[in-house]
């Protein structure tokens, strides 16, 4: 069996949509190429995403007795983007109407695990 450490953000401000381009690129891949990905990615998205995956990575160093991680035997397993809740604006729009404007959140699950 495998140990396996998750990290969770939530109520990140911009759209799951945009969030999943920048999940797309680590899911599978070996947690020092996810870093390096995410690292020089131009997306807002990515940065967010770097920081929890440091954070999985942080915490599977925590559960394991030891303490000692080896970077090449550790891998992202899933990366889950979630809707959260959207907050509604309204914006002003010709002829006295309103226009109705959607402020998207998102939530973001990392889970990294060693390989055996």
């Amino acid at each position: 069996m495998s140990l396996e450490a998750r990290a969770i953000k939530r109520f990140i401000p911009g759209s799951p949509r945009k969030m999943r381009l920048v999940a797309d690129l680590i899911r599978g891949k070996n947690v020092e190429e996810a870093i390096n990905i995410l690292h020089f990615s131009p997306k807002h998205a990515s940065k967010v995403c770097e920081i929890t995956l440091r954070s999985a990575i942080s915490n599977l160093q925590n559960a394991k007795e030891s303490g000692r991680l080896e970077p090449s035997n550790v891998y992202v397993k899933t990366v889950m983007v979630d809707g959260g809740p959207a907050a509604k604006r309204v914006l002003p729009a010709p002829m006295g109407r309103a226009f109705r404007v959607r402020k998207r959140t998102n939530h973001l699950t990392i889970v990294v695990s060693e390989k055996v």
